[in-house]
């Protein structure tokens, strides 16, 4: 009957020390939900960044094939101008 008693506590604590270890442990179910938060903020991070490429990679096409919206572009970014232009640059006012 001794050794019953024995048997059964060991197992308990053995028991007991595999489920804290299952929770609170290294590779345990806390770990596993903080990874799994960390996993779907990169997905929404790697969706905004495909996003953008995809964007840029419009741009860059209209910029090699469209004469017309590379000019827009030059014009605007660049501010330059064709002879007999003048161009107007005002500074942005600041809200009080």
């Amino acid at each position: 009957m001794g050794w019953r008693v024995i048997l059964f506590l060991i197992l308990g604590a053995v028991n007991t020390a595999l489920f804290i270890r299952m929770i609170w442990g290294p590779t345990g179910l806390i770990q596993y939900h903080e990874l799994k938060k960390e996993y779907a903020h990169l997905q929404e991070q790697i969706a905004d960044l495909d996003s953008g490429n995809l964007a840029i990679s419009q741009e860059i096409r209209l910029l090699q094939s469209d004469r017309s919206y590379m000019e827009k572009m030059i014009r605007e970014r660049l501010h330059y101008v064709r002879d007999n232009e003048t161009i107007y640059l005002f500074e942005k006012s600041k809200a009080n």
